[in-house]
């Protein structure tokens, strides 16, 4: 297995966020090795696994346990993203950054629809790379603004895909504390849900915390009674 590890111990720039695992799959040795050098200098972020794609590229990326995998030369990709697809059945809370994309309407909608959350350009610079993987690492999305309006034209078109989830507000919760809200009315412990979501308990605390704030309540029964319902699916 090729496997690069780089983390930067003399660097001065603080950490960004949660501390990132990330794992980097692409056909040209020489992007990965570079896309690795590159993301492995931040403080914040360990490059686990750098591979060419496989057929058990999943299992090896679980085996690193990578949160986030970079995916570049996604060219190659066009109109066929069942290999993203394949992945995230595998590993569903896998976070893809596709990095090399075209400006394309119809292959960024594509990419979105198969589970992309990160989408990346090809004349993007270093740090808009780095940045796009902090962003996804938080349970953000990161996308070029000038194609947001070809997903919102889809949406309104016509969906692809069942919703997974009813909300009545979405007051602006990011994707992991939209992921929460089921698992609060199940009655999870903050124990349970980060076991079930192999994250910290501390890191759940701090989601739910920041949902409830955004919510304007101040507990969980308030918090499910005000974002769930059949209003509207999103």
């Amino acid at each position: 297995m090729e496997t690069l590890h780089f983390r930067r111990v003399d660097s001065t720039e603080e950490p960004v966020g949660e501390f990132t695992r990330v794992f980097v799959s692409a056909e040209n040795r020489l992007f990965r090795e570079a896309m690795s050098r590159l993301l492995g200098k931040k403080p914040d972020i360990e490059i686990v696994g750098c591979e060419s794609p496989s057929p058990d590229l999943a299992a090896k990326i679980s085996q690193a346990q990578a949160g986030t995998l970079v995916v570049g030369e996604a060219r190659a990709l066009r109109g066929n993203f069942q290999s993203i697809r394949e992945l995230l059945r595998e590993l569903p809370l896998l976070r893809i950054v596709l990095v090399g994309m075209e400006h394309d309407d119809d292959l960024f909608v594509s990419a979105v629809q198969a589970g992309v959350v990160g989408y990346v350009l090809k004349d993007a610079s270093a740090q808009q790379i780095v940045e796009a993987v902090r962003a996804v690492s938080r349970s953000e999305t990161a996308c070029p603004s000038t194609l947001c309006f070809a997903l919102f034209r889809s949406i309104s078109t016509g969906r692809t895909s069942p919703p997974t989830l009813h909300l009545r507000v979405d007051f602006g919760l990011t994707r992991r504390e939209r992921q929460l809200v089921p698992m609060i009315a199940e009655g999870l412990t903050n124990k349970e849900i980060a076991e079930r979501l192999n994250l910290s308990e501390q890191t759940i605390k701090n989601h739910i915390g920041r949902l409830l704030r955004k919510a304007g309540v101040k507990n969980r029964l308030s918090a499910v009674d005000i974002l769930t319902g059949e209003d509207i699916q999103i």
